[in-house]
């Protein structure tokens, strides 16, 4: 099996990445790959909450002590030169904490003793335009196809692992697939419009032909604020959970959350830059048509490509919820429910003020539209224990 050796080379900078996207970390990671940066996708679990609460204040939200923990456990670790070591802050830039998350990490690491470490921001808000990650066109291209592979095998292997007849089957041939197009990834090599389209239709073939067995599990729905819904130190290893109770976990795409944000572009925009947005929503839909194709033509699921999905959640749901998530969260809920999945579990971290306004203040109103279903809302926070909520998730897929 194909190995990528990787070492930091001279004149790298070591770019330390905390978890987010769990699924597409692994191949996004190498489009940061570069002359000038090593990114390096931090792991690290036990005692990150007590670090990041330590030099951060408690009223932030959730994912940012996670965040800031993550980055102080891996500065004190003696693993990395701290002269030649910068940190990542991925930050959409919308009116919510996260706007605010690289000055609040600069500021706990001077507090920390590590004022020589260098925070760079990662927005396409044009936010600390002189602290930003420089991104390059190859380094786009690259995150572009880490994206829809990321999707892609989000989708698949959730599909298939709870009903593998051999254990492991799904999570091997994730990692098969995952290696194959890192290398790809990584050297650039092979980026070709046709060829993610050939790869989605290998993949998906891949996994359809694992030997499952028979019957249907309780599928149960994940929805809600990013890092809740995509990175398991966020929601407590809420799909290993789930799985371990006998169902299986449905989560929806990354691709959904890009198009949804183009989307709000369009409609905040005029001019040459709604030009330009309609372009860049033509090209990623067209993209992830083909994706929803090769899922469903190999009989997995999969919601509805993101126009067709946006108009279904407008049927439901107010179009004007733009802020962070916005209508996104609710969306996603009747997709689900429209595609058959009717137990919904909402996981919103605590502090996260759009994530309780747009997303938990419109569960009461699709409840009732959706009688049929059952909708849980649960809240991940630093005072909570992950015994409360497996409790609350198990009255859901009890009830």
């Amino acid at each position: 099996m194909y190995q990528i050796q990787e070492t930091r080379q001279a004149g790298q900078t070591t770019l330390l990445i905390p978890a987010m996207l769990d699924d597409h970390f692994p191949l996004l990671r190498y489009a940061f790959f570069s002359r000038r940066y090593y990114p390096v996708i931090l792991e690290n679990r036990r005692g990150v909450v007590d670090a990041g609460l330590r030099y951060g204040h408690n009223d932030m939200c959730y994912p940012f002590h996670l965040c800031l923990g993550q980055y102080l456990q891996a500065l004190g670790s003696g693993d990395y030169d701290l002269e030649n070591t910068a940190l990542l802050m991925p930050s959409v830039g919308d009116a919510c904490r996260g706007s605010n998350f690289t000055s609040l990490v600069r500021k706990a690491l001077r507090d920390a003793g590590y004022p020589q470490v260098q925070v760079l921001s990662l927005n396409v808000k044009g936010l600390e335009k002189d602290q930003a990650l420089v991104l390059e066109p190859h380094m786009v291209w690259r995150a572009l196809f880490a994206l829809y592979y990321g999707d892609i095998l989000l989708l698949l292997t959730r599909q298939v692992r709870p009903y593998e007849a051999e254990p492991g089957a799904a999570n091997a041939c994730r990692v098969r697939w995952t290696q194959i197009l890192s290398r790809d990834i990584k050297t650039g090599k092979g980026l070709t419009l046709g060829r993610m389209k050939r790869n989605f239709r290998h993949i998906a073939a891949d996994f359809a032909a694992i030997p499952r067995r028979s019957g249907e599990k309780k599928r149960v729905a994940l929805v809600g604020e990013l890092y809740t819904k995509y990175c398991a130190l966020g929601n407590w290893d809420m799909t290993a959970f789930l799985e371990e109770e006998g169902c299986e976990a449905v989560v929806n795409g990354f691709s959904w959350y890009i198009l949804y944000y183009v989307d709000n572009q369009l409609a905040a925009n005029r001019g040459p830059r709604r030009v330009l947005w309609r372009g860049i929503d033509r090209f990623l839909s067209s993209l992830q048509r083909s994706m929803v194709s090769a899922v469903r033509d190999h009989g997995f699921r999969c919601l509805e490509s993101f126009p067709v999905f946006k108009e279904n959640a407008w049927a439901h749901l107010s179009r004007e919820l733009q802020v962070a998530d916005g209508w996104l969260m609710g969306g996603e809920i009747v997709g689900h429910i429209q595609s058959g999945c009717y137990w919904v579990l909402a996981a919103q971290p605590f502090s996260c003020l759009p994530s309780h306004v747009c997303g938990r203040g419109q569960y009461a109103a699709l409840a009732r539209k959706f009688p049929q279903a059952r909708l849980v809302s649960v809240d991940l926070d630093a005072s909570g224990t992950p015994s409360q909520v497996y409790n609350r998730v198990k009255m859901l897929i009890e009830g």
